[in-house]
């Protein structure tokens, strides 16, 4: 590939990149969108994995959010390269606002006080404090996570399906035209080649 990257990235690099974009948000954001898009495979199957890891997005646990979004869309039919992709709705802008909601989520269902300080606390020292002083705010989320992960995935596969299905239907056209162009192009050099031939022998 002449254009290619010389020294391409490893593994942790585009991990990282997934995470936080080199490029603004925004042009990330429909980078992404037009990768996933023409992954190859049913509209269900991208659909699937992207909602498997928007829905890993929601959880709690940090640093394991794409084997559990591979493992989910394996056991549903999705694309595992899709899954991958849906997980970048959990970044560091998200985060504070997934976080809160669903430990507020959490509390409501386990009949528990919602404690604003430990939403604030949580939303700055997640990373840097021991597991057992956070393991009863990640149960409390851990929880929370299923009712609004499952909301904001589900979303994400009714609109991600039929995005697929229409630059699926949309790239068949394109390729059918192209392929209808070709052909008449060929019939037509054909048919002026036997043209030139029938003089050349009529004379």
């Amino acid at each position: 590939m002449i254009f290619g990257r010389k020294n391409k990235p490893k593994f942790a690099e585009r991990m990282r990149v997934l995470l936080w974009p080199r490029r603004s948000w925004k042009r990330s954001g429909v980078y992404y969108i037009k990768r996933v898009l023409r992954l190859t495979g049913s509209p269900y199957a991208i659909a699937a994995g992207v909602a498997a890891g928007v829905f890993t997005s929601f959880t709690p646990f940090l640093g394991f959010h794409f084997l559990i979004a591979w493992a989910i869309a394996f056991l549903i039919g999705g694309n595992l390269l899709a899954a991958a992709v849906g997980t970048a709705v959990g970044n560091p802008l998200t985060f504070p606002f997934i976080w809160s909601a669903t430990y507020s989520t959490g509390c409501m269902i386990l009949g528990q006080p919602i404690m604003h300080h430990k939403i604030h606390a949580l939303q700055h020292g997640l990373l840097s404090q021991s597991l057992s002083a956070i393991l009863p705010t990640i149960k409390i989320m851990a929880v929370g996570a299923l009712p609004v992960g499952i909301a904001v995935a589900l979303i994400f596969y009714y609109l991600t399906r039929h995005a697929a299905r229409s630059y699926q239907h949309r790239r068949k056209a394109h390729l059918a035209r192209k392929a209808f162009e070709a052909g008449r192009w060929r019939k037509e050099l054909a048919e002026h080649t036997t043209d030139i031939t029938s003089k050349a022998t009529s004379s």
